[in-house]
């Protein structure tokens, strides 16, 4: 059976609650023996209450042994150590204080400074309901108390744990409330024994119209993971609470660095699961003008490109003679074809420019080349896996039309093929390109004409739907991905190092 367990430092640190059988002394959960059957059975949830987390302290060894053990604990010692490396957390809360600006804009309060606790990321005070959650997210800990101050704006002083013995009535009332909530939601499938080696979550968006995966593939990812021992669980971006259960993240939902797709990978990545996509291919893959450079300096083959300023009238009006009309300009986190506007006049230009520079600093501005389709070529683990055409939209020039009228085609045909029947060159450039990235699960963009072949993209979180990119591989193209983690999974629990 499941365990869920509450380690308390002293008997009298619950003593405003209910006894229970789940709640044990930290002395007890440290003397507490590792029994073989531990191995096999259903995962153990640690909530460590204790006092303090001081490093080497009787809360810090909780954290430790429970990780060594192979329980699942909050916070975990990763979390207690960055609590205390002021250098990191000062990253990590960044954005947070840009939101608290906005909560708490300057003249909107007499104090100088002021406190909050919350409890496993819940506040009663609701303009900052989301401030504190994205706390919780970057810091999960049972309690934490934030402390602010106000120079010229309101901005986050600190971000400490706080002992269950320091609440009042009201607040083990409110801590109470929020502990029975997150242990329902957290470990709310209680289950006779594990049926699989591995758990893993699949982050997806049952709200998007345009999913890298339709809800066909995901089952076919489901029913591949079975099938190698992996449970594979979707999962939302509301369950990042319930990330550390797992073993490994799939991410089957758009990415960008400012969502929290990339908040998902970044704390899988720092938890030591197997994830892809991982928070560094994200970062090369969702900007344009980082893939640019990236792409330059391993003396790939990429179209003409140039980088404008948004203030820089100069350079932009200098593109027709460096590049040629017609001009495609792009905002660097476009996708799906979004973003990105195909120009042939100086007029166009310039209005095009305008209107996109209202979303960025900065804009790439590159050669159109005309091909009938685009190459789609799938990389694993550095291995070629699928090989697509994607052709253009009826009448467009791009793969997806998004100004399409009612009825009229907004996404072009396609033809997939056996990777040994895509041109070598083609091949060849994508496995180049992807080299540069990482090892994970990429879909290079490639246009070839007569004359060249050029990189477009490289997409991080490649589309993956039912009856298009599985269009030669079929069940097996599911299989070789969820074998992919599996191969990870095992290396991982053996301490194999890649």
């Amino acid at each position: 059976m499941s365990r869920l367990l509450i380690v308390v430092e002293k008997a009298s640190d619950w003593g405003s609650y209910y006894p229970s059988d789940n709640v044990v002394s930290a002395v007890d959960y440290l003397k507490e023996p590792l029994q073989a059957q531990d191995l096999e059975r259903e995962r153990t949830q640690v909530i460590n209450l204790c006092r303090s987390y001081k490093y080497l302290g009787l809360g810090y060894y909780v954290s430790l042994l429970a990780e060594a053990r192979g329980h699942k604990v909050i916070p975990s010692v990763r979390t207690i150590n960055d609590l205390r490396r002021r250098s990191l957390y000062g990253v990590d809360i960044e954005d947070l204080n840009q939101k608290l600006a906005k909560f708490l804009p300057e003249g909107a309060r007499d104090a100088t400074d002021f406190g909050l606790l919350l409890y496993f990321g819940q506040t009663n005070y609701a303009p900052l309901t989301d401030l504190t959650r994205q706390v919780f997210e970057a810091f999960p800990c049972p309690i934490l108390r934030i402390e602010f101050e106000r120079e010229r704006v309101w901005r986050i002083a600190s971000i400490k744990p706080a002992g269950l013995h320091t609440l009042s009535d009201g607040q083990e009332d409110a801590f109470a409330e929020a502990l029975a909530g997150f242990s329902r939601k957290l470990w709310r499938k209680p289950r006779a024994r594990r049926s699989y080696r591995y758990d893993m979550a699949m982050l997806h968006d049952p709200a998007d119209p345009m999913p890298p995966s339709n809800k066909k593939a995901l089952k076919l990812f489901i029913d591949a993971g079975k099938e190698l021992g992996i449970e594979l669980d979707p999962i939302t971006k509301n369950d990042f609470a319930r990330l550390a259960e797992y073993d490994g993240l799939f991410i089957r939902e758009t990415t960008a660095l400012d969502n929290h797709t990339y908040r998902f990978s970044h704390r899988a990545d720092r938890e030591g699961m197997v994830v892809i996509d991982d928070p560094v291919s994200i970062l090369r893959c969702t900007n344009k003008i980082y893939l640019h450079d990236l792409l330059k300096s391993r003396k790939l083959s990429i179209p003409r490109t140039e980088i404008v300023f948004r203030d820089d009238a100069k350079r932009l009006a200098a593109l027709p003679d460096l590049i040629g009309f017609p001009i495609v300009l792009k905002i660097p986190d476009g996708s799906f074809s979004r973003g990105i506007s195909k120009v042939e006049t100086p007029e166009q230009l310039k209005a095009a420019a305008e209107l996109l520079f209202q979303h960025t600093a900065l804009l790439l501005a590159q050669e159109y080349m005309y091909t009938e389709f685009d190459w789609r070529i799938g990389v694993l683990a550095g291995q070629p896996l699928y090989a697509c055409q994607y052709f253009m939209s009826r009448g467009h020039w791009q793969i997806y039309n998004h100004a399409a009228a009612k009825g009229g085609d907004r996404v072009g045909k396609y033809k997939t093929l056996p990777v040994r029947d895509a041109p070598a060159d083609v091949v060849k450039l994508a496995l180049r390109a992807t080299n540069a990235i990482g090892d994970g699960l990429y879909g290079v963009d490639i246009k070839a004409t007569k004359d060249r072949v050029v990189v477009i993209e490289v997409n991080d979180n490649p589309s993956i739907d039912a009856g298009v990119e599985d269009g030669y591989l079929g069940e097996d193209l599911y299989r070789r991905i969820m074998d992919e983690f599996l191969r990870r999974l095992e290396r991982k629990r053996l301490g194999i190092r890649d």
